[in-house]
Order: structure tokens, then C-alpha cells, then sequence
């Protein structure tokens, strides 16, 4: 296939791009590179992959990257509550306004599939975090940005149902791992980075569930669904990652002191954060046959031993977060 990757140069685009390239595919990268672009010297002089530099904000620019293209994945957006909140304008610019309107531009240009990275925080906070929530669960978005990717996949699986177009929104658990462009602003990555460094970690609502996925592992989610047989994915909402690999973060606290046990850590009870949910992923296991490759500790591990070794320089430069 013919495939846009927008926001390919980011944390997951970075390891979607190689992924799909390796598969056969051509793939085109939209990217406003306010990261950089390094993440994509891999994969730069391979026949297949293009780069158009362009804001996924621009009509004209999101017009010309979705031409002759078969599929989209759409993965472009202003990620995180944090990020969102500091700037409430330009996160529903966007992550709304601008995917709709790049879902209408590929639905104009004839794409027959639309992959939207969609998220778990959409669940909320559930009455009873002991059960486990599914993808027919009640949606209770309660940040901008859960609110503004709701929307999102409201209007795509609309989309779905009037014309046919074969729409799938995954619902990414909270992504941890190394990647091109890397990230220490993710949970996973952040407490195993602050203790490999420091020995020394503050750790605010421990007691709060989350579900994790490898950054790996959602690439090949994305391979897995682009490449599933149309029936089993239009118009069907998957939840990406492992049931097993729910946790509180006091539990992955307690996965980094296998690797670093004279780590210092306070906690810091917090009952304001409202985020609270256990995720199931049966769905995906059975539909398509996909189950996450890498654990939280394997995460860790390789995070830990990316600090260690000292490849990057500088680790608490900006460049390292959203």
C-alpha cells in the first residue's frame, strides 16, 4: 500500500515508518519536525519513504499529502493532558479541527483506510477500577485531550458507516520504550530515567491503575491492523496493549528496584487526579490475533541500560519531552 504517516518523525511515528517500510509498503511522512528530524535518518534513503514537511493544520498541505495515497495513519497531535493544558487553542486545532478535516480531505482523495491513534485515557475514571473496561465501555473523557480524541473517533466510525471508508481508531494504553525520537516524559521511561540518574524518584498518585504498551508493540498494532482483512476492522474500535500489563505506578516503581534496588523513592498521596481505569484487551487478542511482544520490564530494562550507557547526551534536555 501506499501509506501517510502523519506525524511519522514523533516517539511512535519513528517506529512506525521502518516498520511499514520493511513490510513492502511506501510510505509518506507528514511532519511539522518541531522535534526534529533525526528520527528519520534510518529510514531516509530508502526508495519507498518521502517526507513532505508541512503542518497537518494547513488544508493545502494535507490536500497534497493524502493524494494517491491507499491509507492513512493518522498519528499527528499535541499529546498529553500536560501538553494540551498549556495550550488549549493549538491542542484543539490540532488534534480536532485539523483531523477532521484531514479525514475529510482523504475521504475526497478516494483513502480506503484511516487509522486514528485514539487513547485509553478516553475511559476516564471508571466508578469501580478494580473491573476491567472494553471497548464498549462508557467513554468519561475528563481532560482536553481525551475530549478532543473522542470527538475524533465519533466522526470516524460517522464515516465509516455513510461511505464505506474502513476506519479503525485504536485506543493506545500509555506507551513506554525506546525509540528514535526518544521520550523521557512518559511514565515508564521517566521512572526508570529519574533512578538510573539519580537514585532518587518523587512518585505522585501511586495508587492510580493505568494500562502500558511498548512503543514496538504499537507499530506492530498498526501493521497488524492496516494489513487485516477489511471485515475485521472497519468500523471497530480496538483497545492496543495486554491486560496483563495493567499496573499502579507503585508497582512499577517496585519493577525498577529489580533493576536499581537502592533507589530512594517518596511517595506523595494525591486524590485530585481523576484518571483511574484497568484495561481489558481481549478484543484485539481475539479479533486479530495481536499480543504485545514486551513487558514493563523489559521497557525498564531498556531504558536503564540506554541511561547507563550513556548513548544520549544531555537526557534531561527539553528535546526529550513534550
Amino acid at each position: 500500500m501506499r501509506i501517510l504517516v502523519t506525524g511519522g518523525a514523533g516517539y511512535i511515528g519513528s517506529t512506525v515508518v521502518p516498520r511499514l517500510l520493511s513490510r513492502g509498503h511506501a510510505v509518506r511522512v507528514l511532519d511539522l519536525l518541531c522535534h526534529g528530524g533525526e528520527s528519520l535518518l534510518p529510514v531516509w534513503s530508502h526508495p519507498a519513504f518521502e517526507l513532505r514537511r508541512g503542518d497537518v493544520r494547513d488544508p493545502e498541505t494535507v490536500e497534497a499529502a493524502v493524494a494517491g495515497m491507499d491509507a492513512v495513519v493518522h498519528l499527528a497531535a499535541i499529546v498529553g493532558d500536560p501538553a494540551c493544558a498549556r495550550d488549549p487553542d493549538v491542542a484543539r486545532s490540532t488534534n480536532l479541527d485539523a483531523s477532521l478535516d484531514l479525514l475529510r480531505a482523504a475521504r475526497k482523495a478516494g483513502v480506503a483506510r484511516f487509522i486514528f491513534a485514539s487513547t485509553c485515557s478516553n475511559y476516564g475514571r471508571m466508578s469501580d477500577p478494580e473491573l476491567l473496561v472494553d471497548e464498549e465501555s462508557d467513554l468519561r473523557p475528563i481532560s482536553l485531550y481525551a475530549e478532543t480524541k473522542v470527538a475524533v473517533e465519533q466522526e470516524l466510525l460517522a464515516a465509516a458507516a455513510d461511505n464505506g471508508l474502513c476506519a479503525t481508531p485504536l485506543r493506545l494504553a500509555t506507551v513506554f520504550g525506546v525509540s528514535p525520537r526518544m521520550r523521557f516524559d512518559l511514565t515508564v521511561n521517566e521512572f526508570a530515567m529519574e533512578l538510573a540518574m539519580q537514585h532518587r524518584l518523587v512518585v505522585f498518585g501511586e495508587r492510580f491503575w493505568r494500562p502500558y504498551v511498548h512503543v514496538r508493540d504499537v507499530a506492530r498494532a498498526i501493521e497488524t491492523v492496516l494489513e487485516a482483512p477489511r471485515d475485521r476492522v472497519a468500523g471497530r474500535v480496538f483497545n492496543v496493549g495486554a491486560t496483563e500489563e495493567n499496573y499502579r505506578k507503585q508497582e512499577i516503581v517496585d519493577l525498577v528496584r529489580t533493576e536499581i534496588p537502592d533507589a530512594d523513592v517518596e511517595y506523595v498521596h494525591r486524590d485530585e487526579d481523576p484518571r483511574d481505569y484497568r484495561v481489558s484487551f481481549t478484543r484485539i487478542n481475539r479479533e486479530l490475533g495481536f499480543f504485545p511482544s514486551r513487558s514493563v520490564a523489559d521497557g525498564i530494562h531498556e531504558v536503564v541500560q540506554l541511561v547507563r550507557t550513556g548513548v544520549l547526551e544531555d537526557i534531561a534536555s527539553p528535546r526529550y519531552r513534550n
